[in-house]
């Protein structure tokens, strides 16, 4: 049992694929079963043939019934009727092994079998699925190519923009130069400036620190001190407690000794009281006091007026420092776009890269396709060269039968002549015979009438 690489159609699903992908139009309506099967036409297999031949290698129907270029006929219109065939025969050698299709033979052209016509249109049939599904896979390759192509087109354009870019933030216009030097001038003067002002306040605020910490020392200190008081009054509240659920009479006696403090307190307080009166009057009655309070108060005031200033003062450096700190924001904005951009430049010149070398893949897989192309033109041209030579020995073969029997015709022209002239003058010396027979005849005959004449006579005479 063969076995083949391709699927085996019968001759219904045959005539579907036929009707769909080769023939199309009237053609393809007229073809019935009986055309392949059990006995196929000839003429209609040589019409699926060149139909496909056309679809495959773009073989023009005119083609068919043209001389190659290199044989030599002298007598070219002897091949009118053998010339299709012969020229289908030999598209059809180089095109069956590539349907995996080896044994076909010029005898599948002239007179075909069914069996072999069934198996060889189930090859071409799966020959022509196959490049339909490799004619998509490619023409999705070369959108795929293109749009890589377009891509990298934009790329190279973006790249290019990116560096004109970078050449215009690296370099400084020349009527702007001047500007920009004043400018950098002027913040060097203001960083020199902010930074002795940064010491003084620097120097200033430690002072104040250094005060506000023993400050903070003292204060944490007495905290410390009213943390000990708050235990020790706290233990001596639980003390306190003990005492009172142990005894109710001692918390009689320690509520009255407390409303006792508290009427002492009060006491103390009337006293301060009236001591505070008495300062009070005493201050009245000394106006050198009121002109000191009125000079610190003028001092106080002194003392505002610079405190705004140095407040005003403060403002305008922070401002500046906004403004430093501004510009550095600015200067950070653009060194991260410009390693932005960097980045950029980078990974689009690795893509670049890639794309290249998917192309350069690409220009090789097409190299070798076009040398294996070439290889199967060269083949294919060898065939035909030996094709050629033997149909140039053929014709060298039938123009030395057709010189042989030109030579017998000849002979047998001279032949004829000659025998035409044997028989004219066979004729010719047959008529003469008669001529001279009669004549014979006739001398006889009146030889024989005298001598019957003189017989009688001597019969007749009378002495006798």
């Amino acid at each position: 049992m063969e076995t083949l690489s391709f699927p085996r159609y019968n001759v219904a699903e045959l005539l579907v694929h036929i009707r769909n992908k080769i023939l199309t139009g009237a053609d393809g309506k007229n073809l019935s079963k009986s055309d392949l099967y059990p006995n196929p036409k000839p003429e209609v297999l040589h019409a699926i043939y060149m139909r496909v031949l056309q679809m495959v290698y773009g073989t023009r129907l005119e083609h068919f019934y043209m001389l190659p270029v290199r044989s030599e006929v002298a007598f070219p219109q002897i091949m009118e009727g053998f010339l299709p065939v012969s020229n289908l025969s030999l598209h059809l050698d180089s095109f069956m092994p590539v349907c995996r299709v080896n044994d076909f033979e010029i005898a599948d052209i002239l007179h075909p079998k069914a069996k072999r016509t069934t198996r060889f249109l189930s090859g071409i049939i799966n020959f022509i699925h196959f490049r339909e599904a490799c004619r998509e896979t490619y023409m999705e390759f070369l959108w795929q190519y293109k749009s890589s192509m377009d891509k990298m087109t934009q790329l190279e354009s973006a790249h290019q923009e990116a560096l004109q870019r970078l050449d215009r933030l690296d370099s400084v216009p020349a009527d702007e130069q001047a500007e920009f030097q004043q400018l950098s001038d002027d913040i060097q003067a203001l960083q020199r400036t902010l930074s002795q002002d940064f010491r003084q306040k620097t120097a200033v605020l430690q002072e104040a620190n250094a005060q506000k910490k023993s400050d903070i020392s003292e204060k944490i200190k007495r905290l410390n001190e009213l943390k000990l008081s708050l235990a020790t009054s706290k233990e001596l509240q639980d003390s306190l407690k003990t005492k009172i659920v142990d005894s109710p009479e001692k918390l009689k006696n320690f509520k009255e000794r407390m409303k006792e403090t508290v009427q002492k307190l009060k006491a103390s307080r009337q006293e301060v009281m009236d001591r505070f009166d008495v300062y009070r009057d005493s201050v009245e009655g000394l106006p050198s006091c009121q002109l000191e309070v009125q000079l610190y108060h003028k001092k106080a005031q002194e003392l505002a007026d610079s405190r705004d200033r140095l407040a005003q003062t403060a403002k305008e450096s922070l401002t500046l420092e906004d403004q430093i700190e501004s510009a550095q924001l600015a200067l950070k904005k653009l060194k991260a776009e410009e390693s932005a951009l960097r980045r950029l430049l980078v990974a689009r010149k690795e893509k670049l890269a890639t794309a290249q070398l998917r192309m350069t893949r690409k220009q090789e897989d097409a190299e070798e396709y076009k040398r294996t192309v070439l290889e199967d033109c060269g083949k294919v041209q060898e065939k035909r060269g030996a094709v050629c030579e033997r149909v140039a020995a053929i014709s060298q073969e039938a123009q030395r039968v057709r010189l042989s029997t030109q030579q017998l015709r000849d002979t047998a022209e001279r032949e004829r002549l000659k025998a035409r002239e044997i028989f004219l003058n066979l004729k010719a010396g047959l008529e003469k015979y008669h001529e001279g027979l009669e004549r014979a005849s006739a001398e006889g005959r009146q030889a024989l009438l005298g001598r019957v004449a003189a017989l009688r006579a001597r019969l007749y005479r009378p002495d006798s």
